[in-house]
């Protein structure tokens, strides 16, 4: 980077991406890198929604499931539209998107990973069980969950509001660039925001959620008399906040360190901690899939459908009567449940053993009747 900090501000960073990177290697890699963390994880997370959308229509939904939905709807968000434009930022080295594009990019981008952090931590208070009918026999909807999700988004665009107000959109030779720049009289204050930003929004968060679930996945694992599923379901959680943390520290570590007025990190630690910001968002889904039974059962249920509708001839597959998802799972029960069935030929062996009539032609074993008759 060849871009010095002003004489008249208490920090200087990029906004949108790292810009003015000398070598032609930070142009080519770190979009195809970024690319493809972008592609898999949206992937990935609409897999997710789908299922969770499929359960709540079966009345399989549940509090935990109804959150996990908007955290896999959080990553969507980031993926589809914060990493383009980074992935453009490393590849042009400049700034081309405009100055509503450089206000509003770093702004959108913290307020969704601050919901992140913050949603996980409401994962806590919810209950793990399928939510019941009400007596009209319309799913129960919690209050309390509409609210939180409208408290953490209000909180979330107000909190980084600072970085709207300091982004800026400078021209730089032929171009432009996008920088956030903090102005010396507003240094003493911010410096203060700056410590409590990340502590309020990712340390103590994270440190509560994962204190509370090894907390209750020690208790349900050694004290529940029957905790074979929750403590399943509690270790699924331990990994999403174990991984949010890991994964957002970083980038948080980072922030804060520009932020407060130090000299920059080295360059190849910023970009590899954007990189793993994007990569935690496509690891949710991952965790998801691969550790959460209701989600695997989902998947294999969407698979079913899938290859059902496009074999030939349509007539093998499920009609659906009713609520489809209800058929498309008795389907795969049933498409499961004949690999314990006997053979057609066995059973009609043995089917013609028991019935005392059976016809010549028909007859599976003719030798016998020979013997009889002799």
């Amino acid at each position: 980077m060849d871009a010095d900090r002003p004489a008249n501000v208490s920090f200087f960073d990029f906004v949108g991406g790292i810009q003015l990177l000398r070598g032609e290697d930070s142009r080519t890699v770190m979009p195809v890198i970024l690319i493809a963390i972008s592609v898999s994880g949206a992937v990935g997370n609409l897999l997710v929604l789908l299922i969770f959308v499929r359960d709540f229509r079966s009345g399989k939904g549940s509090e935990v499931k109804a959150l996990l939905a908007s955290l896999a709807s959080t990553d969507l968000v980031i993926l589809l539209l914060c990493v383009p434009v980074r992935a453009i930022t490393y590849y042009k080295q400049s700034w081309v998107l405009g100055g509503f594009v450089c206000r509003t990019t770093d702004w959108f981008q913290h307020s969704c990973v601050v919901a992140k952090t913050l949603i996980m931590a409401v994962t806590t208070r919810a209950k793990h069980t399928v939510v019941p009918r009400t007596a009209s026999g319309s799913f129960y909807n919690p209050t309390w969950i509409h609210g939180a999700l409208a408290f953490i988004g209000g909180v979330s665009m107000m909190i980084p509001t600072p970085q709207l107000l300091f982004a800026a959109l400078l021209p730089h030779g032929l171009g432009a660039i996008c920088v956030s720049e903090m102005p010396v009289c507003a240094s003493d204050f911010m410096s203060v925001f700056y410590k409590f930003y990340p502590t309020a929004t990712f340390l103590l968060p994270v440190t509560f959620t994962l204190a509370y679930y090894i907390k209750t996945l020690y208790t349900a694992v050694n004290h529940a008399p029957s905790a074979h599923h929750q403590s399943k379901v509690i270790l699924v959680l331990l990994c999403l906040s174990g991984a949010l943390g890991l994964m957002l520290l970083p980038e948080w570590g980072t922030f804060t360190w520009i932020r407060l007025g130090y000299n920059h990190p080295p360059v190849g630690l910023m970009m590899f901690a954007q990189a793993l910001l994007y990569a935690c968002s496509s690891l949710s889904p991952v965790i998801l899939m691969t550790m959460y039974d209701d989600v695997r059962q989902g998947l294999a249920i969407l698979w079913f459908t899938a290859t059902c509708r496009s074999r030939k001839p349509p007539s093998k597959c499920p009609k659906k009567e009713g609520n489809g998802s209800e058929v498309t799972a008795n389907a795969v029960a049933n498409a499961l449940s004949q690999q314990d069935k006997t053979f057609p030929d066995v059973e009609h062996f043995w089917t013609g053993r028991r019935n005392t009539r059976v016809d010549d032609e028909h007859d599976p074993v003719p030798w016998e009747k020979e013997e009889k008759m002799l």
